[in-house]
C-alpha cells in the first residue's frame, strides 16, 4: 500500500486537482491534512506513470508516493545550509571577506555535484584567511535566517519520541547555534581553525562531507537501536545524496536539479513542514 501525497503553498491546493488525480489513479478516499495545502489518498500499487503525473502538476503541487508501512519515522537527519537555514554559511562569510561572488560560484557548482566537495571546501575556506573570529557572530546575527517550518518539524517529531540530528558540511560555529534555535538533539559539522582570534584559512581534518553524513546515519541509528529505515533525511545538495538514498524517507528540499533527479521524494512548493505531511501528520498535530 502507498500514499499519494500532494503538497502546495498554503491556500493554493485546489480540491478539484486532488479529486481528478485520485480518480485518474484509482485511489481511495482523499484526506486533507491541511485545507488548501496538503492532501493525500491511498493507492494499492505504485503507478507506472508516476513521473508523468508529477510533471503534469509540478507547477501547482508536489506529488510524492510514500509507502504506508513504517511511515512515521523515529529519527530526523537534516542538512543545514539551504535546508534548515535559507543561506550557505560559507557564502555569507565570504561576503564579509569581499570574495562573495567567487565563493558563491564554487558553492553552487559543488552542491550541484560538479566539483569534489572536499576540494571545493578547502579552496573556499582558504579565501577566508585572516577574517576576525568575531565575524562568525556577526554573520549569525545579520545574515542567517531559519527556513520556514523547521521549528515545527523538529518539535513535532521530538514530541512523538523521535531523535533529531543536524549534520552539515558547514561549520560547528553555525550548527551549534542553529541546533539550539531550532531544537535539535545533536549536531555534527566541520570545525573552522582559529589562531589569535583570526581564521587560519583551514578546516580541521577529517573533513565532513557526503560520507560523514552516511556515517552519522549509521552510527546514530545503531546507538538508538533503530534501523536506517526508521529515519527521514532531508537535504538539497549533492553531498546529501548518500544519506537521502539510505534513509527510510529521503527528501530533496528545494534541491538542485541533479539532486532531485536521484531522489524519490521531492519538495519544491512546501516548506519544512512538508516532511510532517509526508509522514501523515495533520496540521492540527503540529507541536
Amino acid at each position: 500500500m502507498f500514499i499519494v501525497s500532494l503538497i502546495a503553498r498554503p491556500g493554493s491546493l485546489d480540491p478539484s486537482l486532488v479529486s481528478s488525480l485520485r480518480n485518474a489513479m484509482g485511489g481511495g478516499e482523499a484526506v486533507w491534512l491541511a485545507q488548501g495545502e496538503a492532501a493525500e489518498f491511498p493507492l494499492d500499487a505504485a503507478p507506472a506513470n508516476l513521473e508523468e503525473l508529477r510533471g503534469a502538476v509540478a507547477d501547482q503541487a508536489d506529488l510524492n508516493l510514500v509507502p504506508v508501512e513504517g511511515r512515521r519515522k523515529k529519527m530526523l537527519l537534516a542538512d543545514m545550509d539551504s535546508t534548515m537555514i535559507q543561506q550557505e554559511c560559507i557564502d555569507e562569510l565570504a561576503e564579509e571577506a569581499g570574495v562573495g561572488d567567487h565563493v558563491r560560484d564554487i558553492t553552487a557548482r559543488a552542491m550541484n555535484g560538479e566539483l569534489d566537495f572536499e576540494g571545493a571546501l578547502t579552496e573556499r575556506v582558504a579565501l577566508l584567511r585572516d577574517l576576525p573570529e568575531t565575524v562568525i557572530a556577526k554573520v549569525l546575527e545579520d545574515r542567517i535566517s531559519l527556513m520556514p517550518g523547521g521549528r515545527a518539524l523538529v518539535a513535532t517529531m521530538k514530541a512523538q519520541g523521535a531523535y533529531t540530528v543536524l549534520v552539515s558540511g558547514g561549520f560547528t560555529a553555525f550548527t551549534a547555534r542553529v541546533a539550539e534555535l531550532v531544537g535539535f538533539d545533536e549536531n555534527r559539522a566541520n570545525t573552522l581553525l582559529i589562531d589569535g582570534g583570526r581564521l587560519t584559512g583551514e578546516v580541521a581534518r577529517p573533513i565532513l562531507g557526503r560520507a560523514a553524513k552516511v556515517q552519522a546515519l549509521e552510527e546514530i541509528t545503531a546507538r538508538l537501536g533503530i534501523t536506517e529505515a526508521d529515519a527521514i533525511a532531508v537535504g538539497d545538495g549533492a553531498n546529501d545524496l548518500g544519506m537521502l538514498g539510505r534513509a527510510g524517507l529521503g527528501v530533496a528540499l528545494h534541491a538542485k536539479p541533479s539532486v532531485q533527479a536521484e531522489c524519490d521524494l521531492r519538495v519544491n512548493h512546501g516548506d519544512l513542514t512538508a516532511l510532517l505531511y509526508l509522514q501523515g501528520y495533520a496540521k492540527g498535530e503540529f507541536a
